[in-house]
């Protein structure tokens, strides 16, 4: 820091904490130009794919730590968290997929930086309660960053679309990506509403940061499906494989179901991967195999959704609440575990974390025959700090006694944080359950609390726009 043009002699933590990040984003600028001169280097489609993704990453880091220290933002100490673990998480995600490609050997060494080490030191820095419920952005049971007519349309029972998508030509669109290119066109950041009526969408969509407020409602999850077939098996990145991914903030979906139909051969494949702040799924419908929901990064809430998948099929590093869902574990490929979550935190200072509260795991039709031939678990640690609760929520007969299944040996056993807390049902037992030093099973109605929509995501803050129902506590 000494260093640094901008250096002076700090007098409060807060003005440190300002000084740390600048220092991450001089650096974050220095390495993201560094990484746009790899592409030349790149010598197969392999590297190629892993590296315009990392380009992205990079780009987006930039705009989180932006968004940190910008006076206009109005960041509270929560909001600098959240966004300083997704800096963290987009770089981590970046060599993941040279990682997974088998590719580490060349393009990545190029990339060698100290951001990510600059960005824990951010982190650290912050307050790390997990209890974050604020008051600082109210007016009138809203946030204030809700404009009036916002308020209106989102309270509204019939909400009027800003345009129709049809296949039968009877909207203004045939294809939901011609509506989002007339969204990118549209002058301001209002709510916009695309209403996609029913059929099925073979479409791969990206809903990007630069797009704010956008709204998909389908005709029901069972009409209006968005299916892609992307996956690791034919040549993509797990991040790249999405069907549809979105980074708009304030991005709410309805009545939808995303689709990825590469099936359980070709290994990873998305249906959905958010990175979208403050982002609401609602009676939505996720189906795939292995990595089915992409949780990447941000705070994001899923209300009476429907997510099918075999391994790993809810994972990612975000702060996501899934409330009232429907988790069905489906039929894997022989010799396969079924492993419901795949949580990715990497530091223990990040906000992040899955908890499921409410919901049902069950077995879907193809599995229920042979549920006895597979074992299902709720889940594994991805990462080394991975945390991931189960909250009053009903376990059936298919969840293993173990609950939990260990990653590559002793990883991560001493240092991820996985809570259930007043499951039921035939799988909810926790007397033959791992006994990991990292597991526990969580007694105080306190320590559950912090897991909860008004906490975990600071749901009072955001959700009551909506208009989207949720139950703020236990």
């Amino acid at each position: 820091m000494s260093h640094s043009p901008r250096h002076f002699a700090p007098k409060h933590k807060s003005d440190f904490r300002k000084m740390a990040v600048e220092l991450a984003l001089e650096r974050s600028l220095r390495a993201t130009s560094n990484v746009k001169t790899l592409g030349p280097k790149c010598r197969n489609e392999h590297e190629k794919a892993a590296w315009t993704d990392c380009v992205k990453l990079y780009e987006s880091t930039i705009e989180q730590l932006n968004k940190t220290i910008d006076p206009n933002t109005k960041c509270n100490d929560f909001d600098a968290q959240t966004w300083l673990s997704t800096a963290l998480t987009n770089l981590e995600t970046c060599r993941t997929g040279f990682v997974e490609l088998g590719i580490k050997d060349f393009v990545l060494p190029l990339m060698s930086n100290n951001v990510s080490e600059l960005i824990c030191n951010s982190l650290a820095l912050g307050n790390n309660e997990t209890s974050h419920e604020t008051n600082s952005y109210y007016k009138d049971g809203f946030p204030t960053w809700v404009s009036l007519g916002d308020r209106r349309l989102l309270q509204s029972s019939s909400i009027r679309p800003n345009v129709v998508v049809a296949q039968d030509g009877s909207g203004n669109y045939r294809t939901i990506k011609a509506a989002l290119e007339a969204a990118a066109r549209r002058s301001g950041s209002g709510r916009f509403v695309i209403y996609v009526k029913r059929g099925v969408y073979r479409e791969n969509l990206e809903i990007g940061n630069k797009m704010r407020n956008i709204m998909l409602i389908g005709d029901g999850l069972r009409y209006t499906v968005i299916t892609g077939s992307r996956s690791v098996g034919g040549g993509s990145t797990t991040f790249n494989s999405a069907t549809v991914a979105v980074t708009s903030d304030g991005f709410i979906a309805r009545g939808i179901t995303f689709r990825n139909n590469a099936g359980p051969q070709n290994q990873q494949a998305v249906a959905l991967r958010s990175g979208a702040d403050l982002s609401i799924f609602y009676r939505c419908g996720f189906e795939g195999y292995q990595d089915t929901l992409y949780v990447h990064s941000q705070r994001q809430f899923y209300k009476e959704c429907y997510i099918y998948g075999t391994v790993d099929f809810i994972f990612g590093n975000a702060a996501a609440v899934l409330q009232n869902c429907m988790i069905y574990a489906r039929r894997p490929m022989d010799k396969q575990k079924n492993t419901i979550t795949a949580q990715g935190r990497t530091d223990p200072n990040q906000n992040t974390g899955i908890s499921i509260h409410n919901s049902r795991v069950i077995a879907s039709a193809d599995l229920v025959p042979v549920f006895r031939s597979f074992s299902t678990f709720l889940g594994r640690p991805w990462k080394e700090y991975s945390r991931t609760v189960f909250m009053q929520t009903y376990l059936d007969s298919l969840v293993d006694p173990a609950g939990w299944l260990e990653w590559d040996g002793s990883f991560a056993l001493n240092t991820f944080y996985y809570g259930e807390y007043r499951n039921s049902g035939p799988g909810s037992s926790t007397s033959r359950r791992v006994r990991w030093r990292g597991y526990r099973v969580i007694t105080s109605a306190a320590e559950a609390r912090r897991f909860t929509v008004v906490n975990f995501i600071a749901g009072r803050s955001w959700l009551p726009a909506t208009g989207v129902p949720f139950t703020a506590g236990l």
